[in-house]
């Protein structure tokens, strides 16, 4: 076995503390990576500071992470895509079953075994519990490591590996790019990343936003025009003007005067993990509207997304903190006080 530190909270809404655990050693297939940098998500946060309903104490110690970045350092004996000392990036899911549907059409995240996450999941071959990034290494298949462009700075391309490849696989379903009008819902980890890859792709690209203060924000993001979501006057004037729109807002909220806004026979796809989802019917119905969803990616879309970033210069904007200031990032976080992704710099407690 190969010890490893980590931070882990050891109870459900414990803070996370220093621990020393096992990781396996190196199957054929696997590769171990040195973490520089980890991303810090709300999917982290609600791990480890679960509400009510969803406490699950059978997986605590639990170390979270799932935006990892770092570099190859050993690779096991039938390793064929990966050298050590290779910049790679390890995201949300770690396997799958395989043979499916899903996982044969390369849609990895939708295996209906349900993949292996990449902390709080079950390791199809022994059954042990997955720990994620907030350690100094990690240790996944081959199939499940991503090549890291080197252009590419490190901290920036922690958050790529969850809100990077969960904006960029709906933009490429509904093939966004020159001469569409894209919509942005909420300018958060999700959708500033949203915003700069719309962007990139050559759409015209709106911000909505219920935050005047942001506005700024989203200009300096790349957006060519920014509508405040709570002015009804310009909502309505929205109507019949989007090609795609993009709902990255994690929380309920109205989708009517959205779908309206939508052009004849276009899509609002919706990304946020929210209770209920409200809508007037009508406002799907007229129109020939979509209503769809999508979540996260499959092996070849990730790396198709990281090459891409790389060529056109895209990354995540991040605030960086050493990893000794989990909590203060967790704590922040929670409060919205974050622009727009905190990322742990891990190599610092070494």
């Amino acid at each position: 076995m190969r010890t490893v530190n980590g931070w882990a909270a050891h109870t459900p809404g414990a803070a996370l503390a220093p621990w020393r655990f096992q990781r396996r050693e190196l199957r054929p297939t696997d590769v171990a990576l040195r973490v520089t940098h980890a991303g810090v998500c709300f999917t982290d946060l609600d791990a480890v500071r679960p509400g009510p309903g969803h406490v699950r104490p059978e997986l605590f110690p639990l170390v979270p992470g799932h935006e990892i970045v770092g570099e190859a350092v050993a690779v096991g004996s039938a390793v064929t895509a990966f050298a050590v000392g290779d910049p790679v990036c390890v995201g949300n899911i770690v396997d799958s079953c395989g043979a499916c549907e899903a996982c044969r059409g390369g849609d990895q995240e939708f295996c209906v075994q349900f993949p292996t996450l990449t902390y709080a999941g079950r390791d199809r071959h022994d059954g042990s519990m997955t720990q994620g990034g907030f350690s100094d290494e990690y240790v996944a298949d081959q199939a499940f490591v991503y090549r890291r462009p080197a252009t590419l700075d490190p901290a920036g391309t922690a958050p790529l590996m969850c809100a990077g490849i969960t904006t960029w696989v709906p933009l490429r379903r509904w093939e966004v790019g020159p001469g569409q009008t894209v919509g942005v819902i909420g300018l958060g980890g999700l959708g500033h990343v949203a915003v700069k890859l719309a962007k990139a792709l050559g759409a015209e690209v709106v911000g909505f936003t219920t935050s005047p203060a942001k506005a700024k924000d989203l200009l300096d993001l790349g957006a060519d025009d920014v509508v405040l979501s709570g002015d009804a006057e310009a909502m309505a004037a929205q109507r019949g003007r989007f090609d795609f729109i993009l709902d990255t807002v994690p929380r309920p909220h109205d989708l009517s005067p959205y779908l309206t806004a939508l052009r004849f026979d276009r899509t609002l796809c919706t990304l946020g993990i929210v209770p209920e989802l409200r809508f007037d019917p009508q406002a799907l119905l007229f129109g020939r509207k979509r209503l769809a969803g999508a979540g996260s990616g499959g092996i070849a879309a990730t790396q198709e997304m990281l090459d891409f970033c790389a060529a056109n210069n895209v990354t995540a904007t991040v605030e960086v903190l050493p990893i000794a200031e989990v909590n203060t990032a967790l704590d922040r976080l929670a409060a919205g006080d974050v622009r727009y992704r905190f990322v742990l710099e891990v190599a610092s407690r070494r």
